[in-house]
Order: C-alpha cells, then sequence, then structure tokens
C-alpha cells in the first residue's frame, strides 16, 4: 500500500478560502497517515503560513493567488505554500520574547515562531518571476 501523493489547491488570498485550505490540508493529512493531533498542528501552521501572506504578502487584495501543494511519501508530508506577493526576509523577523509577549497582549506576529514549533521543518525561499514559497514539514513517524 502506497501513502504517497501529489495533490494541489489554488486559491485567490481570502481569508474566507482559509477554510477551503484548512480541508484541502486535513484530508490530505489524514491520507498520509499522520495522528490527530500531528494534523492539528499542521493545519494551524498552514492557517498561520496563508493567513501572513493574505496580511503582508497580497496586503488584503484579494486577487492574489495562493498555491498549495501537498506531497507526502512514507516519512514525510510536505506543504509548499506559493504566492506572488511581497518578499519577506524570515531572518528580519525577530525571535519573540514570549514572556514579553504575553504581558503586552498583543495578537498576531507569531507566524514564523509559531510554525517552527509546530513544524518539523520550515524553510522560506524567494522564487524567480517575484514568488515566494514557503516549505512545512511533518515528519510520519
Amino acid at each position: 500500500m502506497s501513502n504517497s501523493q501529489n495533490k494541489k489547491l489554488v486559491v485567490k488570498s481570502t481569508t474566507d478560502n482559509l477554510i477551503k485550505i484548512r480541508d484541502f490540508i486535513k484530508d490530505s493529512a489524514a491520507s498520509s497517515g499522520l495522528k490527530e493531533d500531528a494534523i492539528g498542528k499542521i493545519i494551524l501552521a498552514v492557517d498561520e503560513a496563508c493567513t501572513n501572506i493574505i496580511k503582508h504578502a497580497y496586503k488584503y487584495s484579494v486577487d492574489g493567488e495562493i498555491n498549495v501543494a501537498v506531497k507526502s511519501d512514507k516519512l514525510k508530508f510536505t506543504i509548499q505554500i506559493t504566492d506572488s506577493g511581497n518578499h519577506f526576509d524570515p531572518e528580519n523577523i525577530p525571535e519573540p520574547d514570549i514572556q514579553k509577549y504575553h504581558k503586552q497582549k498583543k495578537g498576531g506576529g507569531l507566524g514564523m515562531f509559531l510554525m517552527k514549533k509546530l513544524m518539523d521543518e520550515v524553510s522560506y525561499k524567494n522564487l524567480t518571476n517575484n514568488r515566494n514559497q514557503v516549505t512545512l514539514i511533518k515528519y510520519i513517524s
């Protein structure tokens, strides 16, 4: 039995589409044999990544596209999220001071930090044609 798969979803950059993305990820992760708690973490990380794209890369423009590609094999579940919005340099994002963050009670800004906590690997790169790509990987144990 092969658990490998290769699927794609393309949606416009609206927060209304986050539910479509979540369902797509949930179904794909479940059919890869991931456990429920791992699936929950993946959905949260992907949601965070896509929210960042909508907010920062596309500045809430609904004309942008978010491409979500899922690949899996026996060892890992990989999500690649690609957009053509503004570039982002994760190196410019400081590690948050969680204590200070809680005191300030501000929302947002924990995206990259959260994604790294939830996933086994997170990488970000600028592709040609002004595209950005976030890769999120969860190992299948």
